[in-house]
């Protein structure tokens, strides 16, 4: 393997099974004795740590809320359009090196308050990593959404019904500080543990690195800075084809241009509307948009996604659309929109009485909803996924938890990061208790006394957060080892569906305190992995995590809020208006409330309903882990049985709908190409390289597609030719049934 020269702590090989050079002293090699057993870790992260440099610094707190702040509008803004755009910490992490140099080099470096206890400078030398890290903290709180803006944009818009800015402010602070208290508890389990290593954190890792560590450039190749400039003006320049001159390279759907009047054709080819065969998509937004980078994804992870998904797109939902399973062939093959028997749009306000109820005699009269084929197997699925989790990682995972339990309070092994964050104060558990028992009671609070707005009981609340507790260690667990987090969002509106059917308002509710916590404490904990990569003080970094949730929380309702008071019809369909703000998320949240709130699982799943077969995923998904641990057992040599991961492999899918087929199958050619070609034949590359090419390409993604949007997009300027014309496969949303007539497709006779 080529040596790195830009640092000491991976100069020399890391791990027993890389070839050792002649050079290595026995100082390294007991260096390497203390590395992380992860290999991947071990070529990323450093070994040391300077205690010295100053993090709570006047600059970081600057450039940290500025970062957090247009992160949370920007994202927020896009949020509601046609094509949602996300804008990750990376691009902030990025673009803050130059402002925090410019403030080391230009701000006074007076020290104010001399020789007293508040004794204070505003510049206490260059701009280090430390404070770099932490802004980025800052940042992470207004990456990605706030899923309770859904719960919001639902009342006011798809329901049309009141709720305040003062109650949908409470809905989101709670929701988003809830998960704090069981990322505190779990803190033990998920982020101490060498083997808890959340791929993701290494890209923002060797970003760090590229960033502030000087380097040698090897010769005939790059430095790590070098290699992230010219990759990063290639995204940046990349981008302006699929991002507005020639958008069809998101799904380049051959088969759709071969056979242009072949509805089979169009919904085997179609790469957004159909089955994605022989689609490729040549958009990073796309390939990274719902199961992030391919590039920061372990291979055993790609492989058991690639698997999952090849079956159920390609062996269960053909199958089931063929032998018209619940009538498939009278609606399209995938699509996420709510169906009537005959094909049709289902209008759902034709069932709701003035009460905000289910109106049971309408209901009857309209008929049974009916789902797509895809869409009711993305159901079964995520059952399936759920009971995979729990008892997969209570077979492989289940000893180790309860030794980690009996040895919480005692001396136990430490990896080489563990042991320097051992120097640091740690934050108390009762912090964390203490912030969960006063935001349940003001989340209880706040049902009880706006119920009328919210509809959710107080023992709604407790069993929402039962249900978060139960799952945010086995989804940790999976989530810190393979980069894919199984959701809860099914099983709370089952279980709130079942339980208190015909409240809409509360369903979405208690899915937000039951998913969206444990969520929540999923993103906290995976911030946590990364202070203790980087080295900072565990006490910094929970206040860093406080403040950026609660000034993030506050933009994304600002932002909401006024575009839904200022936008004519946000949130129509496209078709209806021409509008670029059709809320496509906000869409399937909506529909989701109305199978499971409105309409409720029992005239779904259950025995009033059609599709009550699909509750025998659950079985299967509890069965097929305990095969996989019983050949494990039975070939202890073969350690490629250990690495299937059901959890993963059932719920690949689960990101579809909205996701779709183009999204997965370019996500896993990257991923191949990176995570096993790369990492296997040219592991030099792949260590100096991999996690910096990921940063790049998302960083040069989002600064043009602000741009464009800004230049471009306010003014609603386009161009109207055939390459922007996503997917071209109109026939691909088309039923093949027999006598169903759709406006625009073809009549089966």
């Amino acid at each position: 393997m080529e040596e790195a020269s830009f640092s000491p702590e991976i100069q020399t090989p890391l791990l027993p099974n890389l070839p050792l050079s002649s050079s290595v002293h026995q100082e390294d090699e007991d260096l390497c004795a203390e590395q992380s057993p992860i290999r991947q870790v071990a070529l990323t992260v450093p070994t040391t740590d300077d205690e010295t440099l100053p993090v709570l610094t006047f600059r970081m707190w600057v450039l940290g809320t500025l970062s957090c702040v247009v992160l949370s509008f920007l994202n927020q803004f896009f949020w509601y359009r046609t094509e949602p755009l996300t804008i990750t910490a990376i691009s902030a992490q990025i673009a803050v090196v130059p402002l925090g140099q410019l403030m080391a080099a230009k701000i006074t470096d007076r020290i104010f308050f001399r020789g007293t206890r508040f004794e204070f400078t505003m510049n206490p030398g260059p701009f280090n990593v430390k404070e770099h890290v932490l802004i980025t903290i800052f940042a992470n709180s207004g990456a990605g959404s706030v899923y309770a803006i859904h719960v919001v944009t639902g009342v006011k818009i798809f329901y049309g019904r009141h709720i305040t800015f003062f109650v949908s402010l409470l809905v989101v602070l709670t929701t988003q500080i809830l998960g704090f208290g069981w990322a505190g508890i779990f803190r033990r389990y998920l982020v101490e543990p060498a083997a808890m290593w959340w791929p993701a954190n290494l890209v923002q890792v060797s970003l760090f690195r590229a960033l502030h560590e000087k380097e040698e450039r090897p010769k005939g190749g790059l430095t790590r800075t070098q290699f992230f400039v010219i990759a990063f003006i290639c995204s940046f320049a990349f981008y302006v084809f699929p991002g507005y001159l020639f958008q069809m390279l998101t799904s380049l759907s051959w088969i759709c241009w071969v056979f242009p009047k072949s509805v089979l054709a169009q919904q085997l080819g179609s790469g957004l509307h159909g089955l994605g065969i022989g689609a490729v998509g040549l958009d990073w937004s796309s390939i990274s948009a719902y199961l992030g980078s391919p590039l920061a994804s372990p291979w055993f992870a790609t492989a058991n996604v690639a698997v999952g998904f090849f079956f159920v797109m390609y062996v269960v939902t053909p199958i089931s659309y063929w032998f018209n399973l619940y009538k498939a062939k009278n609606f399209p093959i995938f699509s996420d929109e709510l169906f009537t028997s005959s094909g049709q749009i289902y209008n759902i306000t034709t069932i709701i009485d003035n009460n905000f109820h289910l109106d049971s005699a309408a209901y009857e009269r309209e008929g049974p909803l009916y789902l797509s084929t895809f869409f009711a197997m993305t159901y079964g699925v995520g059952f399936a996924a759920l009971a995979a989790t729990v008892m997969h990682v209570f077979l492989f995972h289940g000893r180790e938890i309860w030794e980690q339990s009996k040895s919480s309070f005692k001396e136990k092994k430490m990896d080489i990061h563990t042991r320097l964050m051992s120097k640091y104060k740690q934050v108390p558990e009762w912090w964390f208790w203490s912030i969960l028992i006063a935001n349940i009671t003001l989340t209880i609070f706040a049902c009880q006394y706006y119920n009328e707005q919210l509809q959710l009981p107080w023992w709604g609340v407790l069993l929402a957060c039962a249900i978060a507790f139960f799952f945010t260690l086995p989804i940790g667990i999976i989530t810190a080892i393979t980069n894919q987090a199984p959701g809860l969002n099914i099983i709370t509106e089952y279980i709130i569906g079942y339980i208190y059917p015909g409240y809409p308002v509360a369903n979405m509710c208690f899915k937000v305190y039951g998913y969206i916590s444990m969520s929540q404490a999923i993103t906290f904990l995976q911030d946590f992995k990364l202070g203790h990569y980087m080295k900072i003080p565990p006490r910094t970094m929970f206040m860093a995590q406080i403040v950026g949730t609660l000034i993030a929380s506050l933009v994304y309702l600002i932002t909401a809020w006024w575009l839904m008071e200022t936008i004519p019809d946000i949130c129509a369909t496209a078709s209806s208006g021409g509008t670029v703000w059709t809320c496509p998320g906000d869409h399937v949240f909506y529909d989701a409330s109305v199978i499971w709130g409105l309409i409720g699982p029992r005239r779904i799943f259950g025995d009033l309903g059609t599709y009550a077969m699909v509750n025998w995923f659950f079985l299967l998904g509890a069965i097929a882990p305990i095969f996989v641990w019983l050949a494990h057992r039975a070939f202890p040599d073969q350690e490629w049985i250990r690495l299937i991961n059901m959890p993963v492999l059932i719920g690949a899918t689960g990101q579809m709908p909205p996701a779709t087929a183009v999204n997965y199958t370019a996500w896993i050619m990257v991923g191949f190409l990176s995570g096993f070609v790369i990492y296997r034949y040219r592991p030099d590359w792949w260590q100096r390289h991999n996690y910096v090419l990921s940063g790049a390409l998302d960083a040069g993604l989002a600064f043009m597609g602000v741009l464009l949007y800004l230049c471009l997009g306010l003014e609603n300027i386009g161009l109207d030719w055939w390459g922007n014309e996503l997917d071209g496969c109109p026939y691909a949303s088309c039923p093949t049934a027999q006598g169903i007539t759709v406006d625009g497709c073809p009549v089966v006779m």
